[in-house]
């Protein structure tokens, strides 16, 4: 299925199922923005990066209007419904300031293994762990998704776009096992660093025994 959708390009990765807040200012955006609210109709999210808006994005809902301004500006809580591909950007939409595009939407298959998301959190946990950071989820481990979680692994940009456009949960989550196999000795290697460089300095008890 095709159908022309208003845009609104952010240097972001926006994935299904998650909740983004957003601050409208700009003129074109919150003529966009008021369209959707009052025609109850969703709008996209293609990623922006290195200033180049990509061909895959999420298509967003409205979920809540937080506060309105009296200049015009707008906080809305959004929530990211599906995966989206550009086909071709119209970048002058007839009486309107904003930009749209004509997509399609790939199928995307949910089916997911036990074991290995099991895997994924146990060693994102062991990341947080490191990192000394204390992360919760809104719902319990069997329930958890890739999406759920990629904003959590330490993905770069570039790399939460890469699992933006893998349309099997398996695939994200081996890309996200594998993501996590290489940062985590990494990040071990730089606390045991850490730790070598605050005893420099230090007396210490060394001796070698049956030397």
């Amino acid at each position: 299925m095709t159908n022309f959708i208003p845009i609104f390009p952010l240097g972001i990765v926006v994935y299904p199922g998650e909740m983004l807040n957003l601050h409208i200012f700009e003129p074109r955006y919150k003529q966009l923005i008021d369209e959707c609210i009052v025609e109850k109709k969703p709008f996209g999210i293609p990623a922006v990066i290195d200033k180049k808006v990509n061909e895959y994005g999420t298509l967003v809902e409205i979920s809540r209007v937080e506060k309105t301004y009296d200049n015009g500006e707008i906080e809305v809580r959004t929530r990211g419904l599906k995966v989206f591909r550009i086909l071709e950007v119209i970048r002058e939409v007839p009486e309107k300031l904003y930009a749209g595009a004509i997509v399609n939407y790939p199928d995307n298959q949910e089916r997911t293994s036990e074991k290995l998301r099991e895997q994924v959190l146990t060693a994102l946990r062991e990341l947080h762990e490191l990192l000394q950071v204390t992360k919760s989820f809104p719902v319990e481990d069997h329930r958890l998704r890739a999406y759920d979680i990629a904003h959590h692994a330490g993905l770069s940009l570039e790399e939460e776009y890469e699992m933006l456009h893998l349309f099997q949960e398996l695939q994200r989550l081996e890309y996200l096992k594998r993501h996590l196999s290489k940062v985590i000795p990494l990040m071990a290697e730089m606390e045991r660093l850490k730790d070598r460089v605050k005893l420099n300095g230090h007396f210490r008890n060394l001796s070698v025994d049956n030397f």
